[in-house]
């Protein structure tokens, strides 16, 4: 996807831009396409970007280690604010308090908007934290290897294994 010059947004009919995506994003890994579509209105002082898009990606369940496919879909709408100062290098502390207000996004009005960086950002919010292949996953089950035994002998780990000795001293 193209840039868009932000000056040249105020001159498109209805100072709107309206992109169609169908193509792999870069940096994110997904079986399908990326589908969907991008609509940038200029308003004045501000960017008003709105986007639905989808994909398939290949996700590894946290608690079983599977992988499994999972349908990523965005729904976004965010206001970009345009101001003369964003981007520029401010000589700032490595560490400041931030007000509120000052948590916006910002461009500059004689700058560019990049579609395919805004969609990327989207797409990759919505990836899912907890992934799970499903609700009732198990996990990783552990196997006893010793068949001699007709009661399955319960793993132990090495590291817990004094403490073990130690409970079998103490009374019931």
């Amino acid at each position: 996807m193209d840039a868009i010059h932000i000056p040249q947004l105020t001159q498109a009919p209805e100072q709107t831009e309206e992109i169609t995506v169908q193509e792999f994003l870069p940096g994110l890994e997904t079986l399908t396409p990326v589908r969907g579509s991008l609509r940038i209105q200029h308003r004045v002082n501000y960017l008003e970007v709105t986007g639905q898009a989808e994909a398939i990606i290949t996700c590894t369940c946290n608690r079983c280690l599977q992988q499994y496919n999972h349908r990523l879909a965005v729904n976004a709408k965010e206001i970009i604010w345009l101001d003369e100062s964003a981007g520029k290098e401010e000589d700032l502390p490595l560490e400041r308090e931030v007000a509120i207000e000052d948590l916006v996004e910002t461009i500059s009005p004689n700058g560019y908007f990049h579609p395919g960086e805004w969609l990327y950002e989207q797409m990759c919010l919505a990836i899912p934290l907890r992934q799970l292949c499903d609700r009732r996953c198990q996990g990783i089950q552990p196997v006893s290897s010793d068949s001699k035994n007709d009661k399955p002998e319960k793993p132990v780990d090495k590291r817990w294994a004094s403490l073990e000795v130690l409970k079998n001293q103490l009374p019931e």
